[in-house]
């Protein structure tokens, strides 16, 4: 990960769009390869997540927990901190969003919504939290034990939607959130929710952070050398401790966002890996706030228009899951060119 340095060079910042561009002229071979033009595809993929109101609202739906996860992601990874559990993580946020839409039915969304964003961002957060304890107090392998937890997470959700919050109706979901726990819509007619905004001031919040504030120093100092750290007096374990804390809480935002934004009832499988879909969004933003901003759009993008260049333009589905797949490894490819040319 030691490429995905926020103390590059300025002019890597060219090399997201290299490796984009590449992806997509590998993707364009393909698709000739099925018999299709891929300029028909692409149109159609570009048409399907940006070219109507209705496109772009569900472009930005799919980027909001994208942005979630990448920024949980950015801010573990920038300590040095493998948290690879954002999928357990907003799984957890959204557990806790459910319950509170079953419960608090009498609560005014004016109080119940701030709720769901504090008691969803304290479930990921805590959920985090066990493998940042232990890997600040025993040196545990963060990277085993957050997987791990991802599925503890899934399987949890699939008990209580099978089990005890099963939908009277005896289908495999939850009944509905009461409305009052439904998150505002912003543009009538569209499923754009108040959780992109919420996503966008995070973004802020994560930038701040790592700019102004002493703890965003710790962060980096850590990052870049743990043990000189150590020395000069910084409280690693501490901060490892408080890393988990806001990368999981953000990962916790994402599940109540698609919770109580876009499905309104818990089911298994509501995530289509968003927690690690995040992770691909943090590199190709190369672990900076607004460059997770950007990538959680055209990653949104992808996965929206994917649906309309498979519907119109006949191209499989999964070619957008190489696509992003090649992106990232084509950015990894140009950071370790770019680094060797660095140094010579």
């Amino acid at each position: 990960m030691k490429g995905f340095s926020s103390k590059m060079p300025s002019r890597s910042i060219l090399l997201p769009p290299m490796a984009i561009l590449l992806a997509l002229a590998i993707g364009a071979l393909t698709i000739l390869a099925l018999g299709i033009n891929p300029i028909f595809a692409y149109a159609a993929l570009f048409q399907g997540a940006f070219g109507s109101l209705h496109s772009l609202t569900e472009t930005f739906v799919k980027a909001s927990p994208l942005l979630f996860t990448g920024l949980a992601a950015a801010v573990a990874f920038r300590c040095r901190v493998w948290n690879i559990g954002a999928e357990g993580q907003l799984y957890m946020g959204a557990v806790v969003t459910t319950w509170a839409g079953l419960t608090l039915v009498e609560v005014p969304a004016a109080l119940l919504i701030p709720l769901l964003i504090l008691l969803s961002f304290a479930a990921g957060a805590m959920w985090a939290v066990i493998a940042g304890a232990l890997k600040a107090k025993f040196k545990v392998n963060e990277i085993i034990l957050t997987l791990m937890l991802n599925f503890i997470a899934i399987y949890f959700v699939s008990y209580l939607v099978e089990g005890p919050w099963r939908d009277p109706s005896g289908i495999t979901y939850s009944p509905p959130l009461t409305t009052s726990a439904w998150l505002p819509t912003l543009v009538s007619g569209t499923r754009l929710h108040l959780g992109i905004l919420l996503a966008f001031v995070c973004a802020v919040f994560i930038s701040l952070l790592f700019r102004k504030t002493v703890l965003g120093y710790k962060i980096q100092a850590i990052g870049a050398n743990p043990e000189a750290s150590r020395y000069a007096g910084i409280e690693v374990s501490k901060t490892i401790i408080i890393v988990m804390v806001i990368s999981g809480g953000l990962a916790g935002l994402a599940g109540m966002g698609e919770i109580a934004g876009v499905q309104h009832r818990l089911m298994s499988g509501f995530s289509p890996w968003y927690g690690f879909l995040g992770i691909l969004v943090a590199m190709l933003g190369k672990l900076r706030p607004f460059g997770i901003v950007v990538a959680s759009i055209l990653f949104g993008g992808l996965l929206v228009g994917g649906d309309a260049m498979q519907r119109v333009g006949g191209v499989p589905a999964p070619l957008v899951f190489v696509l992003q797949g090649l992106i990232v490894l084509l950015l990894l490819f140009y950071e370790h060119v770019f680094a060797r040319f660095a140094r010579s």
